[in-house]
């Protein structure tokens, strides 16, 4: 039975981590079943945003070592590279939310540590409860962050943030966070913060969603020279698309537009 549940309402897919009794401390099938759904959600034109969320007194505590250790092998080979990326099965749990063409939101409650944090960082957006905690928990255990990390981190906080947190370990609050820019905002009730947000971008043509996430995911590391043909080809591509002429005809006679899926 997997420990990672699915379901679509209203258009978003509301992905959540359910072990509650562990604190939503991570197994290896959490890690293979979480890059499963960024893979469904990927393929699924309808959908308009992601949710992330963990069941019971925590959004995640990292890696369940007990667990991962009873499987010596499976864990060895979640080291290897997929054919198909430079991430493993370790950093696909994370990194694969990135290539989801809509967005997506992680809810953050109680711990988020190690993994979960790492988990967190590869949404779009991150909205913590004001009691929420994190720590980049590896150095506990004498190792780095290695779930794609030093990707994620590097887009949203300073590279001496990054070392200091790396380094030692320190639980840091939803506070703190949102100061370091590695949560997006802190609120009484996340979820529903999260929601409106969500509400607010689904508005807009899913066409031109997707083409915002993969002009920044395409280009954020990259200079003018890579990453004004990104703007161009995907302009273009909006350009020609149902969904941009039925956002300007609905723009022009001030009405609310109805999109088709995205494209």
């Amino acid at each position: 039975m997997s420990n990672i549940d699915y379901d679509v309402q209203d258009q978003v897919a509301y992905v959540r981590l359910n072990r509650p009794d562990k604190h939503n401390g991570l197994t290896l099938d959490m890690l293979d079943d979480l890059a499963k759904a960024a893979d469904r959600a990927k393929r699924d034109r309808n959908l308009r945003a992601v949710l992330l969320t963990g069941e019971g007194p925590s959004f995640s505590s990292g890696l369940d070592f007990a667990s991962a250790a009873k499987e010596q092998r499976r864990l060895l080979m979640n080291f290897v590279p997929k054919r198909t990326s430079a991430a493993n099965n370790f950093q696909a749990a994370g990194w694969a939310w990135r290539s989801v063409p809509v967005p997506v939101v992680a809810v953050v409650h109680g711990h988020c540590y190690g993994g979960g944090l790492q988990i967190a960082l590869g949404a779009d957006f991150r909205f913590a409860a004001a009691d929420a905690d994190f720590s980049i928990l590896e150095a506990k255990w004498g190792l780095i962050p290695d779930m794609s990390l030093s990707a994620s981190i590097a887009q949203l906080t300073t590279i001496d943030i990054a070392k200091r947190l790396t380094m030692t370990g320190e639980v840091f609050s939803a506070q703190q966070a949102h100061v370091w820019g590695l949560v997006s905002e802190v609120a009484v009730d996340p979820q529903a913060q999260a929601l409106t947000l969500i509400a607010k971008i689904k508005e807009r043509s899913p066409d031109a969603v997707a083409a915002s996430k993969a002009l920044f995911e395409n280009t954020w590391y990259s200079g003018s020279r890579l990453s004004f043909p990104v703007e161009q080809a995907l302009q273009l591509g909006l350009l020609r698309g149902e969904n941009h002429a039925i956002a300007r005809t609905a723009a022009m006679n001030r009405e609310t537009p109805e999109f088709i899926d995205r494209h």
